[in-house]
C-alpha cells in the first residue's frame, strides 16, 4: 500500500537539534509555572526558608540528571530513560517508567495551561478561565506539528524572553532593595528575609512540606535525555546542557525568589496570579506588571510546548519497543510524530473540564500529582543507572565519558531524598489525595502489563521490531 511505503520511508526522528536548542528546551520545561506561579504556594508553606528547599532539591535533581546524562551519552535512543529502564530493569519497569513520564508531562501541562488561564485573568477577569485553557491547547498543538527545527527555534526564543525578563527583574529588584524606588518606596534591604517570624517561620516542617511544590517546579528538566535522539552531537550537547543545571537553579530559583521575598514580606504573597506580577503591581508600576504578565504568559506557553514535545517523543520511543500502540510511530513528512501530538492535545482537554468545575482548587492538586510522577520517574532513572553500572566491567567503568560524581554514595543519598519527598506528599492533607492517585496509576499500569500485554493479548502494542 502507498501509505505503508511512505511510513517505511519516514520512521526515524530527525537529528537537527543543536546545543542551543537543547539548552533552551530544558530551560523551557524547568523554568515555567513552578517558578512563576507555584513558588507563591511554596513560599507560603516554608517562608524564606523555601530557599533551602530549592537548594537541596536542586542538588538532588542535578545528580539525577548526571545519571541520565551518563546513560544518554553512552546510548542515545528514542524514549530515553523509558528505554533504559526496560533494558536494565526489565520490560515491566520500562513500561511503567515510560507511561508515568507521559502521565507526568500530561499533568505538568495541565498545571501550565491552568496557570495560563489564571494569568489571562489579570487582563480579562470576566472571561471564564477554561476558555483561555482551550485556546492555548489548540495553539500549542499546532506548533508541535511543525518541523522539529521550528519547534526548537520557537522554544529558544520563548525561553530567551523569560531568561532576559528574570535577569532584568533581578537587577531592578536589587536596585529597589538597596536604593529604593521614588519617594514612596524606600530601600527595603534584606530584612524581610528574617523579620516576619524568622527565616524559617514554620521550622523544618515547613521546609519539608514545601518539597512537593519545589520538586514540581523542577519537573521536566529530564527532557534533556529525551532530546538526545534528535541531537546533532549528543556526546557534546547533553553534558553541556546538564552541567549548566546547578547555575540555573541557583540563579533562576534561589536568587530570584530571594529578591522577591526581600522586596515584600513573604506572608504577603497570595494565590491570585504570579507573585512576579503582584510584586511590581504593589510597587505602583502597572506598566511593569503588564510586561511581566506577558513574560509569564510566554513562559507558560514555552513550558506547555516542552511538555507536549517530551511526552510525544517518549510515546514514540515506547511504540518502537512494543510498549505503546504502533500508531504512535506515525511520522509526518517533516519527521514529527503527529499521532502522539494529537493524543497529548486530547488528554489536555481534561484541563478544560477541571478549570470549568474547580478553577480555584485545581492548581495545587495538579502540582502535587505531577510532583509524585516526577519523583517516580527520577527514582527509576537512578535505579536504571545503578543497574547499568553493575553490568559494566571495571575497565568499562573507567571509560565512561560522562560519569556521575562520587558514585555510588551521592546517588544513594539522592534515592533516599526522593523517598522523603514521596513520604511528605502522603503526610500533608493537601497532597495526600495526589499520592493516592499516583499509586493507583502505578497499580493500573502493573495490572495492564500482567493482565494484557504480558499475555500477548495487546495486539496494538506489537512493535515493528519484536520485544526481546
Amino acid at each position: 500500500m502507498p501509505h505503508s511505503t511512505s511510513s517505511q520511508q519516514n520512521t526515524h526522528l530527525k537529528t537537527v537539534l543543536s546545543a542551543r536548542h537543547i539548552r533552551f528546551i530544558a530551560l523551557g520545561s524547568a523554568i515555567g509555572t513552578g517558578l512563576f506561579y507555584g513558588s507563591a504556594e511554596a513560599i507560603k508553606t516554608a517562608g524564606p526558608a523555601v530557599l533551602l528547599a530549592y537548594l537541596i532539591g536542586g542538588a538532588a535533581v542535578f545528580i539525577v540528571m548526571r545519571a541520565l546524562g551518563e546513560m544518554a551519552v553512552h546510548n542515545p535512543v528514542p524514549g530515553s530513560f523509558g528505554s533504559y529502564a526496560r533494558e536494565y530493569l526489565g520490560p515491566l519497569a520500562g513500561f511503567i517508567t515510560g507511561w508515568t513520564y507521559t502521565f507526568e508531562m500530561v499533568i505538568v501541562a495541565l498545571a501550565d495551561v491552568t496557570a495560563f488561564g489564571i494569568y489571562m485573568g489579570l487582563w480579562y477577569p470576566d472571561v471564564p478561565q477554561w476558555i483561555w485553557v482551550l485556546g492555548i491547547i489548540f495553539f500549542i498543538g499546532a506548533m508541535n506539528l511543525c518541523h522539529v527545527r521550528v519547534f526548537g527555534e520557537m522554544e529558544f526564543w520563548l525561553s530567551l524572553i523569560k531568561v532576559v525578563a528574570i535577569v532584568a527583574m533581578m537587577l531592578a529588584g536589587a536596585g529597589v532593595i538597596f536604593f529604593g524606588f521614588g519617594h514612596h518606596f524606600p530601600a527595603t534591604g534584606l530584612a524581610n528575609l528574617w523579620s516576619h517570624g524568622g527565616f524559617a517561620p514554620h521550622g523544618w516542617q515547613g521546609v519539608l512540606a514545601s518539597l512537593g511544590i519545589v520538586m514540581f517546579a523542577f519537573g521536566g528538566v529530564e527532557i534533556i535525555g529525551v532530546t538526545a535522539a534528535e541531537a546533532k552531537d549528543p556526546q557534546k550537547t547533553i553534558p553541556k546542557a546538564i552541567n549548566t543545571i546547578p547555575l540555573r537553579i541557583i540563579f533562576f530559583y534561589v536568587c530570584t525568589l530571594a529578591v522577591l521575598m526581600a522586596l515584600f514580606p513573604w506572608n504577603h504573597f497570595g494565590e491570585q496570579g504570579s507573585p512576579f506580577v503582584i510584586i511590581f503591581d504593589g510597587l505602583g508600576i502597572p506598566a511593569a506588571a503588564t510586561v511581566l504578565n506577558i513574560v509569564v504568559i510566554s513562559a507558560s506557553i514555552s513550558a506547555i510546548n516542552s511538555d507536549i514535545f517530551g511526552a510525544g517523543r517518549m510515546m514514540y520511543g515506547m511504540s518502537r519497543e512494543g510498549l505503546a500502540p504502533k500508531s504512535f510511530q506515525r511520522l509526518a513528512r517533516n519527521g514529527v510524530p503527529w499521532m502522539t501530538v494529537v493524543v497529548m492535545g486530547v488528554a489536555l482537554l481534561g484541563a478544560v473540564v477541571l478549570n470549568y468545575l474547580m478553577p480555584e482548587r485545581v492548581f495545587v492538586l495538579i502540582a502535587s500529582l505531577a510532583a509524585f510522577a516526577t519523583v517516580w520517574v527520577w527514582v527509576m532513572i537512578l535505579l536504571s543507572h545503578f543497574a547499568m553500572r553493575r553490568g559494566l566491567t571495571a575497565q568499562q567503568r573507567k571509560q565512561i565519558a560522562f560519569p556521575v560524581p562520587l558514585w555510588p554514595a551521592v546517588p544513594l543519598l539522592t534515592l533516599l531524598f526522593m523517598g522523603v519527598v514521596i513520604a511528605v506528599l502522603g503526610m500533608m492533607a493537601e497532597t495526600r489525595m495526589a499520592l493516592i492517585a499516583g499509586l493507583v496509576w502505578i497499580g493500573l499500569l502493573a495490572g495492564v502489563w500482567f493482565g494484557w500485554i504480558r499475555r500477548g493479548e495487546g495486539g496494538a502494542f506489537d512493535a515493528n521490531g519484536s520485544q526481546s
